[in-house]
């Protein structure tokens, strides 16, 4: 057992080690963040689940190293979809699939799910799986960033409005190839107690491509149907204090609930945005985002009030006109 917690530091650190920066240095969360933990497990049980996750990733990095280049886009969906199946048994969390769940071979798909945390790519991946879209930075990361390049991310340069024409192109590639886009339009994490306004930008792929929206309402849940504040990924939380709040919970539900699908033939992304928001709440049984909120001007300010983060920030803006900062994750 000694040994056991040895090798278990030392792997930790190696992790941390391995983040990015911004990701390892991060304050230390506040005191309402570590009440999150409210049912923890005991020692052994997150030193198995770290042991267990470890050995996990290392698989992911054969995987998308060595048997993503050599198969079909189906096989590779359905690789991604047993990796993080896998990954939430791992860390003992159930998903929860409801509504009308698109079928695993659905043609011309994008995901637009509300946001809680770095989570919810897994929980996405693992009832549908998909290539979601991130920041150019992110290719940089060690390990994280190669597996994302492997694994079929499409990364937008932020700063360069004109990297917008070929954003829409590997979206129009991927989705002809049969691949479901995923993104994330609220621009930040919440608590899972809120829904913020959908910044429409990003949703211009859909109505260029006259694709499907699948809104997507997530939710983390205890076995008696209370919020689990666990999985947020919120206030000054690291990626690493995050990590471990969620593997020292005994349980945790994770429920995806696929709302009715919207066709953007003839439709606006504005309307688009609305539409999505209006059945994503109505799961949710939370309020609509307030017309003020929408409609007035931002200015990267509701992201500092509303006391989220996102697991990736990137800003996509299809037309010079408009700016919508919007939170994309990757696996």
């Amino acid at each position: 057992m000694y040994r056991l917690q040895v090798r278990l530091v030392f792997m930790q650190n190696f992790i941390h080690s391995s983040l990015p920066p911004e990701m390892q240095n991060a304050p230390a969360a506040p005191a309402e963040s570590e009440s999150r933990e409210s049912i923890a497990t005991n020692r052994f049980i997150r030193a198995v689940r770290w042991t267990r996750l470890i050995g996990h990733i290392g698989a992911g990095l054969f995987v998308t190293g060595v048997l993503f280049p050599r198969v079909s886009p189906a096989s590779q969906a359905r690789i991604t979809q047993w990796w993080s199946q896998k990954t939430l048994r791992i860390l003992n969390v159930t998903l929860s699939v409801h509504g009308a769940r698109p079928a695993i071979d659905a043609k011309n798909l994008i995901i637009a799910a509300n946001h809680i945390s770095w989570l919810d790519i897994y929980v996405i991946n693992a009832a549908h799986p998909a290539r979601f879209v991130a920041k150019a930075e992110i290719r940089g990361w060690p390990i994280v960033g190669w597996m994302c390049e492997k694994g079929g991310t499409i990364f937008i340069r932020r700063t360069n409005r004109r990297d917008t024409a070929r954003i829409n192109e590997e979206i129009h590639d991927a989705l002809a190839t049969g691949a479901t886009i995923g993104l994330f339009p609220e621009g930040t994490t919440t608590a899972g107690d809120r829904l913020l306004k959908f910044h429409s930008s990003l949703l211009e792929p859909a109505v260029i491509n006259h694709a499907t929206l699948a809104p997507v309402a997530l939710r983390y849940c205890h076995a008696d149907g209370a919020r689990c504040s666990a999985a947020a990924y919120i206030d000054d939380l690291s990626f690493a204090e995050s990590l471990q709040l969620i593997i020292g919970q005994q349980s945790m539900i994770a429920e995806i609930t696929f709302a009715p699908q919207l066709s953007a033939v003839g439709s606006s992304r504005r309307a688009l945005a609305l539409d999505a928001e209006t059945s994503i709440a109505a799961i949710l049984n939370v309020a609509k985002p307030d017309a003020h909120q929408r409609f007035g001007h931002s200015g990267g300010t509701e992201n500092k009030t509303q006391a989220g983060r996102s697991s990736i920030d990137t800003t996509f803006t299809p037309h010079a006109e408009t700016e919508a900062g919007v939170s994309i994750a990757t696996l």
